[in-house]
């Protein structure tokens, strides 16, 4: 049901920049970004509710990603700039179709929880 699309390679040096995409079949609540490093658990990036929230970014990436989406196309797309080999990580989107809380005032474990379908990753690698 749902794919995640790479634009751009997978592999960056530091300082660089990437956008990925994730298209969606079937109407979505919400969709967002997720990342697990190696050997790391998988923490929440950033996600966009369609029915006005808005987008909501993490601390640890805010003023570098940017979340975006075109409800029309149902698709959700992360740009990175000036990429940190830190932001090494498996890239996961994932969707609901249930209304879920403002990610404002979810954690990385309830954001994680809460998505009904899950996109295979895509690998971003930056190197130093």
């Amino acid at each position: 049901r749902f794919s995640c699309r790479r634009l751009g390679g997978g592999l960056v040096q530091a300082g660089g920049s990437l956008r990925i995409s994730c298209p969606a079949s079937g109407r979505t609540f919400t969709m967002a970004w997720f990342r697990q490093a190696p050997g790391k658990e998988r923490e929440f990036v950033g996600g966009i509710i369609w029915s006005g929230e808005g987008t909501f970014i993490t601390d640890s990436v805010k003023g570098r990603f940017t979340i975006s989406g075109d409800k029309a196309k149902n698709s959700v797309y992360l740009q990175m700039n000036s990429l940190k080999p830190d932001d090494t990580a498996n890239y996961y989107c994932a969707a609901t179709v249930t209304p879920v809380p403002p990610y404002s005032v979810l954690t990385s474990a309830q954001a994680i929880a809460g998505m009904d379908y899950w996109g295979k990753g895509t690998l971003v690698t930056v190197s130093s």
